[in-house]
């Protein structure tokens, strides 16, 4: 019998893994800040009805070359938007303007209604930035962003066609084993959903050019999870890729995207024709 829990636990094979989100916190709150003192950030500001449905927005000091919507990972249970703003410091140095939504956590709303209000933070966020949009998650967030570009996505026809990149980071998608986790205690999601909400068991929609990103140190059931997709996804379409990391790991492998010059910010921030 696979050990479902131990699978998909990252913290307890990661060095001082207690660590990450203060440091990550810490750094957010201080580029924020300084975004608020340069003019190139609008905060909270509500996408939807519900308490957590609230973005921040960064933009550049010129006019951006498009959107880059970053989603947060967490399985669905923890943390918020507060703890990644230095992670658009990478897409905003390459000119893009950058959302971070927070979403209602689990056992708040399932992971289907997770979904939907992903879809609408990236329809608020599409009407007040103009050209391409580039989709990024990490984790739990990896998997959503996956979600919106399925035969299946939600996202408005008009929105659809300016997404010309999605890039998923140590996503998760195949979601029937967590099932069988103590999580699902929490998340409450019933096979039926599983199967529904799985990126690996829909088609993918064409013309997207689609990345899924993971560390080559992760747990060997993100290998696994994004060897599945990439290679069911890659007999529908030619755009589809997958990139191990060398030497990163769950945590790690995101903290790239602050970076300017980072090959994960070359992959996403970079032209379709530059990426092949």
């Amino acid at each position: 019998m696979i050990d479902w829990d131990d699978a998909f636990d990252n913290s307890g094979y990661i060095a001082g893994a207690e660590h990450y989100a203060d440091r990550w916190s810490a750094e957010a709150a201080s580029f924020r800040a300084s975004a608020k003192v340069n003019g190139e950030l609008e905060a909270d500001l509500a996408y939807s009805d519900r308490p957590r449905n609230r973005l921040d927005l960064f933009r550049p000091s010129t006019t951006p070359s498009g959107l880059v919507v970053f989603v947060h990972g967490g399985y669905w249970l923890r943390l918020d938007k507060s703890f990644w703003s230095h992670l658009a410091r990478g897409p905003l140095a390459s000119n893009w303007a950058v959302a971070i939504p927070s979403y209602t956590l689990a056992p708040d709303a399932r992971i289907t209604e997770i979904t939907q209000e992903i879809r609408a933070a990236i329809e608020f966020a599409a009407a007040r930035i103009d050209g391409p949009i580039r989709l990024i998650g990490h984790s739990a967030g990896g998997h959503l962003v996956s979600r919106m570009v399925c035969d299946d996505s939600s996202l408005s026809p008009e929105t659809l066609r300016r997404v010309d990149k999605v890039v998923s980071v140590s996503g998760v998608h195949d979601l029937c084993p967590l099932t069988a986790t103590k999580m699902n205690d929490t998340l409450g999601m019933t096979q039926e959903e599983a199967v529904s909400e799985s990126p690996a068991l829909h088609r993918a929609l064409p013309d997207i050019d689609v990345t899924f990103w993971v560390g080559a140190a992760e747990r060997p059931e993100f290998l696994r999870q994004t060897r599945l997709i990439a290679e069911k996804w890659q007999r529908q379409l030619a755009s589809v890729n997958d990139h191990y990391a060398a030497d990163q790991h769950h945590f790690s492998v995101i903290e790239d995207l602050g970076l300017p010059g980072s090959p994960l910010l070359a992959e996403l921030t970079g032209s379709a024709t530059d990426l092949r």
